[in-house]
């Protein structure tokens, strides 16, 4: 197999960062209310929830060709528990914890009713600790592939993206139609569970 399978791990953990930003910034969008009459609410979420699964696709070829390539020696438990890896344990165990994380996301997402909404909101907001410590993953362990030029372009790019999601969202908050109806809604449920 040669280099395939480490091709393959850094090409595929490259993809999942794409992915994972983009998926990232839709949910920040969709957090601050956005929509369009071309893009309603709907079908912002099911963009980001395609992609988020386009992500752990990516993902899972990742871990898999990483713990099948023999060269590093990693096995299928360094890929999910954090910093017990003989290979660089520091920078798999942050790719460790990224990616607990975002099974924890998956998870509470498929029983979201189950959950109810503030432990699924709570478990939800790690995805934004996921992303930087995915990048710092991948910087980190990357190698002389972290130094390249497109590498370093992309992973600016990449963080480009999260600012300005997250800069747009903190610009917004508060100002999309339904705040106030929300509001209410809220103060009126307080108000009549005394």
């Amino acid at each position: 197999m040669g280099q395939t399978l480490w091709f393959a791990s850094r090409a595929t953990g490259l993809v999942a960062l794409v992915l994972l930003t983009t998926s990232l910034a839709l949910g920040v969008a969709m957090a601050g209310r956005a929509a369009g009459p071309r893009w309603p609410r709907f079908a912002l979420g099911a963009v980001h929830r395609n992609l988020s699964l386009t992500t752990l696709m990516f993902l899972a070829v990742h871990v898999s060709t990483a713990v099948i390539d023999p060269y590093a020696k990693i096995g299928w438990l360094d890929a999910v528990v954090p910093f017990v890896s003989v290979y660089q344990p520091f920078w798999l165990g942050l790719g460790a914890v990224a990616l607990d994380l975002m099974l924890a996301v998956l998870v509470t997402s498929v029983v979201r009713p189950r959950v109810g909404p503030r432990l699924w909101r709570a478990v939800h907001w790690s995805g934004y600790l996921c992303w930087p410590v995915a990048v710092v993953h991948g910087l980190g362990i990357g190698g002389k592939d972290s130094e390249l030029g497109w590498v370093i372009a992309l992973n600016a790019f990449c963080a480009l993206v999260v600012l300005f999601a997250v800069f747009w969202r903190l610009r917004t908050r508060g100002t999309d139609p339904d705040h106030e109806a929300r509001q209410a809604t809220g103060a009126f449920a307080s108000v009549r569970g005394r």
